[in-house]
């Protein structure tokens, strides 16, 4: 885990957009957080599957063209609306002098799939005595033409460029957790190391889809029933989908100070790894290590991006119990958020270490410990089948 050059540049974090269960923006977060309770989920629509379910959001507010909103598919939306209130929350919406020097990089999934097709040829699938042919014929002639076109990652970046007039480089990571981790590592080593001076980074999430839904369970990473924590002290209970969406304006201090801007905290490193997940203990020590790189100086807690799937979610536990550090898991508050989940964690230690305090304990957690003030938060990123990664975040002054 690398880290840049000593003479690497501050980073600030300057804008924070964030949509969830929970609600729209810092302020709303942080009351349910501190207020506690049990998160909001939906177990009924999508049954036996766990969802926590997105806030009704007035779109018209960030994507005022109902044109726009018609074309875009609802992860687009989420993650465009999230850009939209970020810009707004760092003061340069609408400034198009800033807008066009401002570098963009998303963790985005594919396009959403035709459901009504997809079951079709799944039942016809299970009566038919060449299932691979018929695969083969159905895909041909049932998937409308302009289905690969509307699965494409980079469809949010563009979306938020024509809608919000962000128009520096721009750049898309596909890959699950590690998307969102990596496009925010690209972004801050960029500032830190003096490459850009203002870039948006962030991920949406629609969890509240059957395609998605179905390729987690058949995989068995669902979490089904009632919703439980992820850190159950026992096997991990599957993984409980939620739909969000977030992105940061980062920011060098030099380049915030200059437009009188003012940090919510400071971004001080994120580490992307891979480790060799078939070897035992591979990935209970790369979480220990990341702890220990990051440091764990008083005020420092972590908040896990825990999944709630089987053996990646165990693994993680160890590895925090042994830190001896205050624990908080997102995925208690508002699910699983797989591209989007880093860049909300993020969102919300930020939000975390301004406070300045922990939000309380979740009922029936075991790995959930610790009170107090905070000024450091490590945010943990374990991907349900492959990845790891962390980034700090640190109260500024």
């Amino acid at each position: 885990m690398p880290e840049a050059a000593g003479t690497k540049r501050e980073v600030w974090i300057t804008g924070i957009g964030l949509v969830s269960s929970l609600g729209e923006g810092l302020d709303a977060h942080w009351q349910a957080l501190s207020a506690g309770g049990a998160p909001v989920t939906d177990a009924e629509r999508f049954a036996p599957y766990v969802v926590h379910p997105l806030v009704k959001l007035n779109y018209d507010s960030q994507i005022p063209k109902k044109g726009d909103q018609r074309q875009m598919e609802p992860w687009q939306r989420i993650g465009t609306y999230a850009a939209g209130l970020a810009l707004d929350s760092a003061g340069i919406s609408k400034n198009a002098e800033i807008l066009g020097e401002t570098d963009m990089i998303v963790g985005a999934g594919g396009g959403e799939r035709d459901y009504q097709v997809d079951a079709a040829i799944l039942n016809d699938m299970l009566a038919s005595n060449e299932p691979g042919r018929l695969l083969n014929e159905r895909l041909l002639s049932d998937l409308r033409p302009t289905l690969s076109l509307a699965q494409l990652s980079n469809l949010l970046a563009g979306n938020i460029s024509i809608v919000h007039g962000v128009t520096g480089s721009s750049r898309t990571f596909m890959g699950e957790e590690s998307a969102g981790v990596d496009a925010t590592r690209v972004a801050f080593s960029r500032i830190a190391a003096g490459q850009s001076e203002i870039g948006l980074v962030g991920g949406g999430y629609n969890a509240e889809r059957e395609d998605m839904l179905l390729l987690y369970a058949l995989n068995n990473f669902c979490m089904t029933g009632a919703f439980r924590p992820v850190f159950t002290g026992g096997d991990a209970p599957g993984i409980p989908s939620g739909s969000m969406g977030a992105f940061l304006v980062l920011e060098s201090r030099a380049h915030a100070e200059a437009r009188g801007a003012t940090p919510i905290a400071r971004l001080s490193g994120v580490w992307s790894e891979r480790a060799k997940r078939d070897v035992p203990g591979s990935v209970t020590q790369m979480v220990s290590d990341l702890i220990a790189h990051a440091g764990t100086a008083p005020g420092t807690a972590i908040l896990s991006g825990a999944t709630g799937a089987a053996g990646a979610t165990e693994a993680e536990a160890a590895a925090l119990a042994a830190s001896g550090l205050p624990v908080r898991a997102l995925a208690n508050r508002i699910g699983h958020g797989f591209e989007a989940q880093f860049p909300v964690g993020l969102a919300l230690a930020a939000l975390t270490v301004g406070k300045g305090t922990l939000f309380p304990k979740a009922e029936g957690d075991a790995i959930e410990t610790g009170e107090g003030p905070v000024d450091r938060m490590l945010v943990t990123a374990v991907g349900h089948w492959r990845g790891e990664g962390a980034g700090l975040v640190e109260k500024v002054g």
